[in-house]
């Protein structure tokens, strides 16, 4: 799904910003297409603590918005868990 993990990774959730900010652009005219995307943060509990507070605060970004059914049940899976 992710061929630029270095990237995705990025210390500073840089790449969990941008992941999130491109599932919201998407999620209006396409949420099956953006519901795989966020698929890219269910990984979440495997990362140390540091970039999971940075991938917990985008899920918690996206939550916030006004998305579809698709990709909300995928965000808030990953925040129950």
């Amino acid at each position: 799904m992710l061929s630029n993990l270095r990237h995705f990774h990025a210390a500073d959730g840089s790449g969990y910003r941008f992941i999130a900010d491109q599932v919201l652009v998407i999620d209006a005219f396409n949420p099956q297409v953006a519901s795989r995307l966020v698929r890219a943060f269910n990984r979440r509990n495997k990362l140390e603590p540091g970039r999971r507070a940075l991938m917990t605060a985008e899920l918690q970004r996206l939550l916030a918005a006004k998305l579809s059914k698709d990709v909300y049940e995928i965000v808030a899976k990953n925040l129950d868990a």
